[in-house]
């Protein structure tokens, strides 16, 4: 059986359709998939059991990305074409079954909208495939010892990125003494183009404590290296979803971006929120490519109490 998945570009939404992927592996587990997406997201489907090709779309003017993968696709018989970007593509090509995403409800999680597509309730959550390299990557990165916290300080635009003096008092707090991992290790996790947004959190944390992860783990590794952490905290990206898909708990920091679609899903998340709301956040001449940081009325106080409510709330469930 043959089986065409088209899913995202960005990290995150690749991350939020790993569930969906999930469910079509355990529904027809001799199924040859062909996989196709964007160049960022593309590791996180090198180890996707029955996986025949991956197919990576790079952006193109006119759109003409999806004539190359129609061209590389349309000589195949496909039992199944599962399109997540909601093109013509899956009507273009001979295949016995087509589903097809239609443009989501800005007000409903996205792994829910991805569930609809097959009736599926409760939708299945994310989920990822770190081989043995990648668990031994993470194993020499973050080697048994305290615990750790995990902190994701960037953000694929300003607007979204709190201020690394908070991340670095909140640290500060989770992990002093009467803290709620006390004595614990500090993971900063981001890509290397990322370095300059998180260098100035590295620099406030004791050095003793440090693990400085930035652009030394590719996605696959990340995900291993979040499973052996205590707690992960971040602004809204691809690794915020990484993390809850690696079933660590995760509060994300939400500000402007739509909290109702893109919140972390998994058995232990959270989210904080900005107090000022995301409508009041794009006035006339909005540029998001120029604005600072629009998360500075979320507290240092706020993101601990979440933090704290979600550790009660994991080791309730987890008891």
């Amino acid at each position: 059986m043959n089986i065409l998945f088209v899913t995202a570009t960005r990290i995150g939404d690749a991350v939020l359709s790993t569930g969906l992927l999930s469910y079509l592996i355990e529904r027809h587990p001799d199924a040859r998939l062909t996989i196709a997406c964007g160049s960022v997201a593309a590791p996180l489907f090198r180890t996707v059991p029955g996986t025949a090709r991956i197919i990576v779309m790079r952006k193109r003017p006119l759109a003409t990305h999806w004539l190359g993968l129609y061209a590389a696709v349309v000589g195949n018989r496909w039992h199944m074409v599962v399109d997540l970007r909601g093109s013509a593509l899956a009507w273009l090509l001979n295949t016995g079954e087509r589903r097809v995403m239609a443009k989501g409800d800005a007000h409903e999680n996205r792994v829910r909208q991805l569930g609809r597509l097959f009736d599926l309730d409760p939708p299945p959550s994310p989920r990822l495939w770190p081989s043995p390299v990648h668990e031994r990557e993470a194993q020499a990165l973050a080697p048994p010892g305290p615990p750790i916290l995990a902190i994701g300080p960037a953000a694929n635009w300003r607007g979204k990125q709190w201020r690394a003096d908070r991340f670095s008092a909140l640290a500060q707090r989770l992990t002093a003494t009467d803290g709620l991992l006390p004595g614990a290790r500090v993971a900063v996790l981001a890509a290397a183009h990322e370095r300059a947004q998180a260098e100035p959190l590295l620099t406030t944390l004791p050095r003793d404590r440090v693990i400085d992860l930035v652009g030394r783990t590719e996605l696959l590794t990340a995900a291993a290296v979040l499973r052996r952490c205590a707690l992960f905290i971040g602004n809204d990206t691809g690794l915020m979803h990484i993390a809850a898909a690696s079933d660590v708990p995760t509060l994300g920091l939400f500000g402007p971006s739509p909290v109702e679609q893109y919140a972390p899903w998994g058995r232990h998340t959270a989210v904080v929120q900005t107090a000022d709301p995301p409508a009041s956040m794009f006035g006339p001449g909005f540029d998001h490519r120029t604005t600072d940081t629009l998360m500075d009325s979320l507290s240092v106080e706020a993101a601990e109490a979440g933090a704290r409510e979600l550790w009660l709330r994991a080791t309730c469930q987890a008891a």
